[in-house]
């Protein structure tokens, strides 16, 4: 065990869903040409006045719902004045005077329990553009510029890595569910700085804290992480306390190294003040249970809901409520009285492995829930047999036709019980020797028959009621 405690807080940045950016009118939309969702507002051309883009703030307050925070009266923004290459304007339009939501908490699963997450305070901004570094210039992508960002600062309330990740995943798929936003990692919608220091497991005062900057993947957040505990314990293993400085570094994805980039002191002032440009607004109680009840039952009410209900086992439940469309259908399923079990195996067998083959999305295949109660009555009914079910599923998601117009003669499954009681009794006539080894301990040859069975019906005769006959026939 560790003679040191890791004490880590996340300021998580997620850009969100809206048609425009938050103060300009140009689209907000994932784009690989550069410069190419741009208006005069987001170069800080002269003349140009920020417009509040509302869907924003409407889908910033349901996130500080969800959060349980505290939420203003008024709705102010600041500007925080700072110079970058990245911020043509030279300050940023956030919020410091009135966060959207302050003291806030969450419940999220963590190794089959809960654990809460204490939220500092979560506020809407502008991004900033994005550049990119060559050996001889830097090129500057405006694209970014403007998109709604909502920044998420937690307490420092988590001692590993694993624990991190969690509530990243977490936090993930609750802003999916609630369609505030993709928060897809591959377009880059979520970055974090991750703050981290280590003290004495005795200690009460927490130790000289280090931030690593804008780091993307939650598995770059991880190693970064648990680098940095690594590199922290072993300045001070060696008594070289004095070099864990309060500094900005970043992280290195080729080489899983923190990097210095600069010194940190306690207080930066971006003398902030109240945007003149943005009126501040009353937050009205209506307005707020109106958006409350927008917000949808939330991974953690499922994952309850399929453990505790429905008996679904943990890892199923982790893999139905991870996705918001998987979970989405599993719920359609439940709708239809289809058996949870059964729904929950035929999800993440079949049709989750098609998709994945395929890569598709669950919302686009043809195999509605309804499609696969009709499959699955099949079955049910005997009518075809759960290996002929599969090859069934395959055609109607290849074919776009109905289950219906796949059942017929050829590929029912044999349930006639005098028909298959000849098959069997010839069977057995013509292998004696197979019958005597049987009753000699050879019970391994049961399946022998089974297959003898299934070979002369080419593979239609219903299994179950097979073995009940050969059962009968042979005991």
């Amino acid at each position: 065990m560790s003679k040191y405690k890791a004490v880590i807080g996340i300021e998580m940045h997620c850009e969100l869903k809206s048609n425009s950016k938050v103060f300009s009118a140009a689209r907000n939309e994932f784009c690989e040409l550069p410069n190419s969702n741009v208006a005069p507002l987001d170069m800080a051309f002269p003349g140009t006045l920020p417009r509040l883009n509302l869907k924003s703030v409407h889908d910033a307050l349901k996130m500080a719902l969800v959060l349980n925070c505290k939420i203003p009266n008024y709705m102010y923004f600041d500007r925080k004045n700072y110079y970058y290459p990245d911020l043509p304007k030279g300050y940023q339009i956030t919020q410091n005077t009135e966060p959207v939501g302050i003291n806030g908490s969450i419940q999220i699963p963590y190794q089959n329990k809960t654990k809460t997450v204490y939220i500092h305070d979560i506020h809407l901004e502008e991004d900033s553009a994005s550049l990119e570094h060559y050996f001889d210039a830097t090129l500057i992508d405006y694209n970014r510029s403007g998109v709604p960002l909502l920044e998420l600062v937690t307490e420092p309330c988590f001692n590993s890595a694993d624990e991190v990740l969690a509530f990243l995943e977490y936090i993930k798929t609750v802003y999916q569910y609630c369609d505030i936003s993709e928060a897809d990692l591959k377009k880059g919608q979520i970055r974090c700085d991750v703050n981290v220091s280590i003290m004495d497991n005795e200690a009460t005062k927490l130790g000289t804290k280090v931030e690593i900057k804008n780091v993307n993947g939650f598995g770059n957040i991880v190693e970064a992480i648990n680098y940095e505990i690594k590199r922290q314990s072993e300045l001070k293993d060696a008594s070289r306390y004095d070099e864990v400085l309060q500094e900005t570094r970043r992280f290195d994805e080729d080489t899983g190294l923190t990097l210095r980039m600069r010194s940190k002191v306690d207080a930066i002032d971006y003398k902030y003040f109240v945007e003149p440009n943005i009126p501040k607004y009353q937050i009205t109680d209506e307005y707020l249970e109106k958006i409350k009840a927008e917000i949808p039952e939330l991974p953690l009410a499922r994952r309850k809901k399929y453990i505790d209900i429905y008996h679904l086992n943990e890892t199923d439940t982790t893999i139905l409520i991870k996705d918001k469309d998987i979970s989405n259908y599993f719920e359609e399923c439940l709708k239809l009285n289809i058996d949870a079990k059964t729904a929950a195996n035929w999800i993440i067998s079949s049709i989750m492995g098609y998709l994945n083959k395929t890569d598709q999305n669950i919302k686009d295949i043809y195999l509605t829930p309804q499609r696969l109660k009709d499959l699955l009555s099949y079955i049910i009914a005997k009518t075809i047999s759960s290996k002929q079910a599969k090859e069934i599923f395959i055609k109607v998601l290849e074919e776009k036709k109905e289950v219906k117009e796949f059942i017929n003669t050829e590929n029912c499954q044999n349930s006639n019980k005098d028909e298959l009681e000849t098959i069997i009794n010839n069977i057995l006539e013509n292998n004696p020797k197979q019958i005597e080894d049987y009753h000699n301990g050879k019970t391994n040859l049961f399946d022998y028959f089974v297959g003898q069975v299934m070979k002369e019906t080419k593979g239609k005769a219903n299994p179950l009621l097979t073995k009940e006959i050969l059962k009968a026939k042979l005991n």
